[in-house]
Order: C-alpha cells, then structure tokens, then sequence
C-alpha cells in the first residue's frame, strides 16, 4: 500500500543525546573512537578488514543447526545459516532482550533495520551474501525489563519467582497472561492471529529462549533472518582466553577507562562504566557476578561464564564473521567505548549503524494536527509550554503583557535614574516596588491565561492527547507501545509497511501514518 511519510530531525525531537547526534553527523573529535563511517561505501573496507579474521563458520553453523533443530523448516534461513560457511558471507547483527511478546515497538524496528541493511548491501555487493541476525540475549538477568507490555493504556505483567538468567525461565506460568491478553484484544480476526501466535510461542516451548525463537522466527523467517542463542557450551570455548583474561589481568577494564576518559575530555559520558571482573557466573537458576580471580573461577566449565554488556559484543564479533552492530542511541554510545578493545584483542569493530526510528500516526490524527495548526516537532516541547503558545495565538485577545511589562521597565528606570540623582540610599526600596509591580502584573497575566484555557479547555485535552499518542509518559512511543494494537488494525500488512518505509542510512525520525 502507499504510505505516508513525513520526517523531522532528530534534534527537533529533543530526545537524542549530543554523543548520538555526534556520531550521526560525522563530529570530528569522535571520529578516533569508531572504524567506519555508517555510510554504504564503508562496507567494502569492512569486508576486506573481517577477512583478515579467522572465524570459526563451521562451529557456528553446527551451533544453528542444533538450535533451528526444534525449528519447522524455513528454505530462506536454511540456505542463509549454509551460506555462512563461505567466505563470501558475512552477518549484520542487532542484539536485544527476550522481551515478552516482543515488548516495545523499537524490538520490531531493530529487526527490521537489520533485514533491510542485509538486502541493501547485496544490491550494492551482489558478489557477497548478508544475512540478518538476531542475537538473543538470553543470558541477561533484568526480569524486570523484560516481564511486561503496555497495551491501550493497561501494563500486562508476567509474574516469575524464577530468578538467573532470563532465557532459562519456563514459560508455563504464562497461562493467565495469555487470557488476559484475549480479553484485551477481542474477537478479531487480526487478534486471533496473535493470539495463536503468542500461544504457539509461549505454551507449546518450555522456555523463554525458545519461545522468542520460535515467535520471532514466525514474523521474520521469510526475511531470511537467523536467530542466535550464544548461551551455548562450544561457542563460549571459543572466547574462553579472553575470558578469562579479563578475570585474571582486568585487561578490558582498563583499556575501556582510558577510552572512557578520552571521551569525557571532548564532554561526552560514559554510557557503560566498565568492572575489573566483566564475567558472571551462570547456572539454571542464578547469574551471579564474579568480584574477584581465583583458582575456582578460573576452573569452571565455558558454559559456566556469562559476559557482561561489556564483554557481549566482543563475544559477539569473535564468532560471527559480522560487518555491522544495528543498535538505539544507548548501544551506538557504549559501543563507542569499546574500539580499543577490540584492537586489543585483534578482533574487528563492525560498523555501528543507527536502527531506523518512526512515529506511527493515522488520519485522524493528522487531521486533528492540521485543524489545530500543529507541528510534528511543536508536539516534543514542553507540554505547558505548548499549551501557552496555543492559547496565546488562539485567543480572542492578546493575553500576553509583555508590552505592558516593557513599558514597566523603563518606567522604573527613568524613576530609578530620578530617585539616585536625590538619595541613592532610596536605590534598593525603588527596585523592591519594581518587583512587586512586575509580580502583579505576572499575576494578571496568569489569571487572563487561565480564563483563555477554560475557554479553549477542548482543544488544550485534545493537544494533551496528541502528544501522549507520540509521547506516551514521556517517551518516544516506539520505547512504551508494543505493536499488537498497531497489528490489530493492520494484520501482516503492519509489518510488510514497516519494511517498505524503513530505508537504511535515513537518520532522522519517520512519521508514518
């Protein structure tokens, strides 16, 4: 279908930090801390740099096809996890949490930025195959983040006592949250859909980490897109020295403070601050950080280590034959403390590339926009802010008196001038009556606002209503909403638009309606 699409910059937004707006737009002072630019031409020196490498294919092919074992065939995925044994292939990758039933939108948007990065650089390297990841992060332990979704203004929350790393969890207490969700989405033929799809993902695989496979498996097999699990005995014996480098020597935490430190002169801060000891400890039930090196933590098995948000991405490039990160504004920062590191230890720094971002709006909305002679980006102000704005230039009169005011001010400059020239002793009692004129007149001018905003309360509910529709509680809606209600709507199509509307190397915010 057509699809509408509007863009405002990412500094209109207000809701990027400078590092992030640094990088996008090429600063100069950050150039030492990353290898490529994140341009399309960068991707030929970044496939001679990762050739140089010696990444173990076959391994990692034996380790998907373990994994795609509990997997109904895909022909794409198939011929993608094959094609990965020759030199010619190489992975563009995006990590994320196992968040329940995808969690926030931009769960859906890193994907997708990724399968298009992959058919966009076949296109401009037809000698050479790309194959999207997923790498789930299932080692990580924040069960917080990653229990609950925000559906039409209600928070569904799965309740666990299981604690360790998330991927392990079992997924039969999920029952009741899956009824839940029924009553919430309805009869439709679009909600039975996702319904199916989120009980055949939950209810029919024992654990969180399967059942992500499988559901995002669902949604984007066609894509070609392979799914990684690297909590996987053989693949962490392949990084094992480093492991245990960084438990012995704290070699990365202190290559990472000395980046950290570089970055801090130019005035950005760290977005991840590194430990001696980057490495937990992990068993079914618990992930528990090793503090200290010892002959008992240098003796477990590899399965047993878990690596930090530092050490991840290491691990990371040590075994796929991988060109690019696709990360948010968070991961771009973090990543960018790490490139020493990865000189280090001789292991390639992929591309960072930026995840497409959007706004999904609709026609009501942008009707109700153009009837209160809005901008996308006046609805990233300051809410009362925008209010005041509104009402000011919608009123019958002007409410405004700062006319009034500056009339004020130079009436008590020339009264002030006077006085001195009689007592300047009387100096401080005419700047305390200038005071208190100017709070009267502050107060007069509130209380005219006030009669305005009962006058034009439906319009100051409908503009509240817009900006949480882009700002629910504050934030980006693409980090609050998940897309059920959006696949409600649309069914398959919401993705397939998605698709068509996210362009790889576009860095400012789409507005899709």
């Amino acid at each position: 279908m057509t699809l509408k699409k509007q863009y405002i910059s990412f500094e209109e937004t207000k809701q990027f930090s400078k590092l992030f707006l640094d990088y996008i737009n090429g600063e100069t002072q950050l150039r030492q801390f990353y290898s490529y630019a994140p341009e399309i031409d960068s991707f030929k020196k970044a496939m001679e740099d990762k050739n140089k490498e010696n990444t173990n294919r076959t391994l990692l092919v034996e380790v998907l096809k373990t994994q795609y074992s509990k997997i109904a065939d895909s022909l794409i995925v198939t011929d993608n996890i094959n094609r990965l044994l020759e030199k010619n292939t190489y992975t563009v990758c995006t990590g994320h949490q196992l968040c329940l039933f995808t969690g926030p939108l931009y769960f859906i948007y890193k994907i997708i930025s990724t399968i298009n990065l992959a058919k966009v650089l076949k296109k401009k390297y037809p000698d050479s195959n790309f194959v999207p990841v997923y790498w789930m992060a299932s080692e990580d332990h924040d069960f917080e983040e990653i229990s609950s979704i925000n559906l039409f203004g209600k928070k569904v929350k799965w309740n666990s006592t299981e604690k360790g790393a998330v991927g392990k969890f079992k997924t039969e207490s999920l029952n009741t949250v899956i009824d839940e969700l029924k009553q919430i989405l309805g009869e439709s033929e679009n909600a039975k859909e996702l319904i199916q799809l989120f009980t055949d993902s939950y209810l029919k695989h024992v654990t969180i980490s399967d059942a992500t496979r499988y559901m995002v498996h669902q949604l984007f097999s066609k894509d070609g897109l392979v799914i990684l699990d690297a909590d996987d005995a053989k693949l962490k014996a392949s990084f094992i020295d480093i492991v245990k480098d960084d438990i012995s020597n704290n070699t990365n935490f202190k290559i990472v403070n000395s980046t950290i430190s570089e970055l801090e002169k130019i005035g950005h801060k760290a977005q991840v601050n590194p430990r001696e000891i980057n490495v937990f400890k992990l068993s079914d039930n618990s992930r528990v950080r090793i503090e200290t090196a010892s002959a008992e933590t240098l003796s477990y098995k590899a399965e047993e280590y878990s690596p930090n948000v530092l050490l991840r991405p290491l691990f990371q490039q040590k075994i796929l034959p991988n060109l690019a990160y696709i990360g948010g504004p968070g991961e771009i920062a973090y990543w960018l403390e790490y490139k020493r590191m990865f000189e280090h230890h001789k292991i390639n720094f992929p591309v960072l590339m930026p995840r497409n971002f959007a706004l999904l709006s609709d026609e009501k909305t942008e009707q109700q926009m153009q009837r209160l002679h809005l901008s996308k980006a006046d609805l990233f102000k300051d809410i009362d802010q925008l209010i005041k704005e509104f009402v000011s230039k919608n009123a019958d009169s002007d409410v405004s008196l700062k006319e009034q005011e500056d009339k004020l001010t130079i009436l008590f400059k020339e009264l002030a001038e006077k006085v001195n020239a009689v007592d300047s002793t009387l100096k401080a009692s005419v700047e305390a009556e200038f005071q208190k004129a100017l709070t009267s007149l502050k107060s007069i001018e509130n209380k005219l606002m006030k009669s305005e905003k009962q006058k034009q309360e439906v319009n100051i509910n409908q503009i509240k209503k817009l900006k949480d529709k882009f700002l629910p509680e504050g934030v980006l809606q693409e980090r609050h909403d998940n897309f059920a209600p959006y696949y409600l709507k649309s069914g398959k199509d919401f993705i397939l638009d998605l698709k068509e509307a996210f362009e790889p190397f576009e860095y400012k915010m789409l507005i899709l309606e």
